[in-house]
């Protein structure tokens, strides 16, 4: 019948239906707009289209909003379940973050003891400091 495949022997899959089995993407809708973008590379060249396939031991990069994926396929997925199921159809080479990355804005904000400007304490310290020496 139709263009039916069957995950997992060695069979092929559309690149949109993979993103959205594995839980990388929201909707298939959203999967074909981040195609359409250039944020997905399959095996190093930018994928052209949603229908573009993709097959087991394929090179997936995708670039999301806050960060970016390297994914190596398993398998083609039957659908979308749950994460521990869509985690089973790739493998994860993602990089780990850069540490200034991993850090919360508000611990990035905070300085070292003693540099940067001076507290309004420090600035009230140094001012009976001074108003001793007169």
């Amino acid at each position: 019948m139709g263009g039916a495949t069957q995950p997992g022997s060695g069979s092929r899959q559309r690149i949109d239906k993979w993103l959205f089995f594995t839980r990388m993407v929201k909707s298939r809708s959203l999967a074909q707009s981040h195609i359409q973008s250039g944020h997905v590379r399959i095996n190093g060249e930018r994928a052209l289209q949603p229908s573009q396939t993709i097959k087991a031991g394929d090179k997936v990069e995708l670039s999301l909003d806050r960060r970016d994926i390297v994914l190596i396929v398993r398998s083609g997925g039957e659908r979308r379940g749950p994460y521990e199921e869509a985690r089973l159809l790739y493998e994860d080479l993602t990089p780990p973050p850069d540490e200034a990355r991993r850090l919360t804005p508000y611990e990035q904000a905070i300085r070292a003891t003693g540099t940067g400007r001076p507290t309004k304490k420090d600035r009230r310290a140094i001012d009976r400091l001074i108003s001793d020496e007169d």
